[in-house]
């Protein structure tokens, strides 16, 4: 059930593996292997997926269909980093996304020029 949901829940953010292993520092055949039931995550992984997702342990385990955690304990404004959590002021996090922006803005335009 672990693997269904993750598929699922990562398709519903529109998440390919690759961009979640990349976010995530995991691999991307880790990803394949929990999601096609190959392997189980660690209990650790586990709770970085179910941070990341927003979702309660218990719905990513497949034991309920209530995917959101109780309402005072929904994140906002956090940065997960490979395993590590920082809480963001909203003037921080605010910054942080216009520079990803500019950063990703500027990547496209460096693309653009090696391909020409």
């Amino acid at each position: 059930m672990f693997g269904k949901r993750l598929a699922e829940i990562r398709n519903s953010k529109g998440i390919s593996q690759y961009e979640l292993a990349d976010r995530l520092k995991f691999t991307r055949t880790q990803l394949a292997n929990y999601e096609q039931g190959k392997r189980e995550p660690d209990f650790t992984t586990l709770i970085t997926l179910a941070d990341y997702f927003n979702v309660s342990l218990d719905y990513l385990l497949g034991r309920t269909d209530q995917k959101s955690i109780k309402s005072e304990k929904i994140m906002q404004n956090v940065l997960i980093y490979g395993r590590e959590k920082e809480n963001l002021t909203p003037e921080e996090a605010d910054y942080l996304k216009e520079n990803l922006y500019m950063l990703r803005k500027y990547k496209a335009l460096w693309r653009l020029k090696e391909e020409n």
